[in-house]
């Protein structure tokens, strides 16, 4: 059984902890090198992956070059996914990108570029494709228990970016800490419509069988004293109808302890019912025309490679299944289009063709 080498490079989003233990705890990989500038984001990960110093790197060309890894995680700030794509591209590793996609689509687009010639995979990973209600629904919608899916409503966010690190572990901010975060930058691309409006605008569409959008409408709420949006809401208009998509930092309640109200989530109607599916709930509720008064289907128990993107992208390499949706770029580019037109309309205060 071949070994994976797995490096972990650029720690700007906390999630790379997450990654990390998933590299960890899988039976044909191991971590072969981490990299990050500052090597103080680094040390949780050393102490508890038990890296020596020779894996531990402030220089992530020095990392490629002495761990020669088969595949990298990249988790760097929203808009520097193009550059750090570029810089890791010429060493021939396979790369999953944490979420977004990127910070613009032109940036989507020249990460595509780079990679062909390299003959390796660039995937995207968006954390809630994980989630058993997700996977359930699609399912569900595969097997035509809802007919064709016509629109989805979601609503995605949590308490705040620094409220909580890998794994979930909970912190409470300070205004030092908000100053010099990535997060409240924009020209780093923060905000809570580049945080998560790419999970609606790219599971939906994952839902919605690869439809695009003809135009969004997009507004946000920048708070005073910060210069990011923490709230935005965009409505998007397709031939079969009108979809939406929530975003916001400041929920009452993160939706992995207690589901706040409105609930994170997705509502997707079909022609022949609807399925609501909010996240990390046990089960799912579905309408049909034979069942109308609505059913729960617990959500289904997901067996190996669906649980998480390091065994899913390994098992994708061994065997040539294809990515689950999401994970694909065809998926995450149209993703990518609805996040950038919908910046660009709350901006401009205006409806705007689909970009791209």
């Amino acid at each position: 059984m071949k070994r994976w080498r797995i490096a972990g490079i650029n720690f700007d989003h906390f999630h790379m902890g997450d990654l990390l233990r998933q590299t960890h705890e899988h039976p044909a990989a191991e971590i072969v090198g981490i990299s990050d500038e500052f090597p103080e984001r680094m040390e949780n990960a050393a102490r508890t992956f038990g890296l020596g110093a020779e894996r531990v790197f402030t220089d992530y060309s020095a990392c490629l070059e002495a761990t020669k890894p088969d595949i990298v995680i990249l988790c760097p700030a929203a808009s520097r996914h193009g550059e750090w794509v570029e810089k890791v591209a010429p060493y021939g590793a396979h790369i999953l990108m944490e979420k977004p996609f990127a910070g613009s689509l032109a940036e989507a687009d020249a990460m595509m570029a780079a990679m062909p010639p390299t003959g390796k995979v660039l995937s995207v990973n968006w954390p809630l494709v994980w989630d058993a209600g997700q996977q359930t629904a699609h399912r569900l919608i595969q097997e035509g228990v809802i007919g064709e899916v016509v629109e989805f409503h979601h609503h995605g966010g949590n308490r705040g970016p620094l409220c909580h690190g890998a794994d979930k572990q909970d912190k409470e901010p300070t205004a030092e800490e908000k100053a010099a975060s990535w997060f409240y930058s924009a020209a780093q691309g923060g905000g809570s419509l580049l945080d998560y409006m790419g999970y609606g605008a790219t599971l939906g569409t994952w839902h919605l069988g690869g439809k695009a959008p003809l135009e969004v409408t997009c507004t946000w709420n920048v708070p005073q004293g910060i210069e990011v949006d923490e709230h935005s809401m965009a409505v998007l208009r397709y031939t079969c109808g009108l979809s939406k998509t929530e975003t916001r930092w400041g929920t009452f309640t993160d939706p992995w302890t207690h589901q706040p109200q409105p609930m994170c989530g997705f509502v997707l109607r079909g022609t022949q019912g609807t399925i609501s599916c909010y996240d990390y709930a046990r089960h799912i509720r579905v309408q049909t025309r034979a069942r109308p008064e609505g059913f729960e289907v617990p959500v289904d128990v997901i067996p190996s490679p669906n649980r998480n993107p390091i065994e899913h992208l390994i098992h994708h390499l061994e065997t040539g299944a294809p990515l689950i949706g999401p994970l694909t770029l065809e998926i995450s580019r149209i993703g990518q289009q609805i996040v950038d037109t919908a910046f660009q309309s709350a901006k401009l205060k205006r409806t705007l063709p689909l970009v791209g």
